[in-house]
């Protein structure tokens, strides 16, 4: 599929998109400040899978769920890989969790202390296994591990213990499994981060191996920053392992993707269409990983869910709407405007119509968060949900 496509062609494009929901997102969550919780979330792993049917039933294009451990522990993984699958779905990226013990208050993989080192790593093999019990293929790393001030350690030192780190748990991974690297600019470490950016993480899967790539947070870089640039450049390496589509406005703010710049998530669905990144994965090469990362502090859980997934579907269908071949011709003429113009009448395109179309030909209907207004559904978690403890960060 390439940009600029017939309009069958972008419909069926758009017919096999898959985009994973994170399993936290359908549970409490909030800021530093605050955590607001909301009648009928989730108290369970399995009652977070019952909401991500929900959301793939009414838009037919998130059929995974990514977990996160601990917080999305049970006894038996294999269970709840059933308990998936009897909703139509799979269980997605396995995400590591080494920053909330009190353990890691001067880092995990890279603290200066051997036996905090040691556990961190004896979690992120956890999570091989857990990967194995699921038939996930994809374990995300994202490490909060950093300094606050300058001496506090040696920057070299940390460097070293994390590709220590990467190495023993990359040497555990499957034949079909593959480590996705994330980075973070800042937060919460202040000074020097240990991952901050794609190059850093780059540099390390280029050190590991090939079952070693990069996630793009959307949210995780300095204002200005051309995030598209960033994913050509990965594309072109083949080191785009992913994404976790969130949508910032002052730092890592986790909102619903598009919501704040639905130009810039075009843009890089444009570069993800030019690069080859919606081709489907193959056992021997594994295609880009669309996952949603985001918090939904005051609205709605599955709604905002069901919202994200429709601005990722349209910023998709306007970036295959591009006329690649005008596009292409502009340029080598050097004709700035014409090029501009090229994109931009793609992104003014209207693509809810084609967009219900693709729904209704799919026998879904046309528009999912009405759909999901009429199911009931809402009604019925919350008079059923009630006792127990809700999911979310607790605070």
């Amino acid at each position: 599929m390439t940009a600029g496509s017939s309009k069958d062609a972008v419909k069926a494009a758009l017919t096999t998109q898959a985009l994973e929901t994170p399993s936290w997102a359908y549970g409490n969550s909030g800021t530093r400040f605050k955590v607001f919780a909301r009648p009928g979330v989730p108290r369970t792993p399995h009652e977070k899978l019952d909401d991500a049917a929900r959301v793939h039933a009414h838009t037919g294009a998130a059929p995974t769920v990514a977990l996160h451990i601990p917080w999305d522990r049970v006894d038996d993984y294999g269970a709840l890989a059933d308990h998936a699958k009897e909703r139509g779905l799979r269980l997605g990226t396995i995400n590591a969790n080494v920053f909330q013990d009190d353990d890691y208050r001067l880092g995990s993989v890279t603290n200066p202390d051997p036996a905090v080192r040691r556990k961190a790593v004896a979690h992120l093999l956890e999570c091989v296994d857990i990967m194995d019990a699921t038939g996930s293929k994809d374990l995300k790393l994202w490490f909060s591990d950093g300094t606050n001030y300058p001496g506090q350690d040696d920057l070299r030192d940390r460097q070293e213990r994390l590709s220590e780190a990467l190495r023993t748990v990359y040497d555990r991974l499957g034949d079909d499994q593959r480590m996705l690297i994330e980075y973070k600019l800042f937060e919460p470490a202040f000074y020097a981060t240990d991952v901050p950016d794609w190059g850093t993480a780059y540099a390390h899967c280029l050190k590991l191996g090939p079952k070693a790539q990069v996630v793009v947070d959307t949210g995780h870089h300095a204002p200005g920053t051309n995030i598209e640039f960033i994913v050509a450049t990965l594309l072109r390496e083949g080191r785009l392992g992913g994404f976790d589509f969130n949508s910032r406005f002052y730092a890592d703010d986790d909102l619903m993707v598009g919501a704040a710049d639905p130009f810039q998530l075009f843009r890089i669905m444009y570069e993800v269409v030019r690069g080859g990144g919606l081709a489907p994965g193959t056992p021997g090469a594994p295609g880009v990983a669309f996952m949603l990362d985001q918090c939904h502090n005051i609205e709605a859980k599955i709604p905002a869910i069901i919202r994200s997934v429709m601005n990722v579907q349209e910023a998709t269908a306007k970036a295959l709407l591009v006329d690649a071949g005008a596009l292409s011709d502009a340029q080598l003429r050097g004709d700035v405007l014409a090029a501009n113009g090229a994109l931009m009448d793609a992104y003014n395109t209207d693509v809810r119509p084609l967009l219900a179309e693709v729904r209704e030909e799919s026998g879904l209907g046309p528009d999912p968060l009405r759909a999901y207004e009429r199911s009931g559904w809402q009604e019925q978690i919350e008079k059923d949900r009630v006792g127990g403890v809700q999911a979310g960060w607790g605070a």
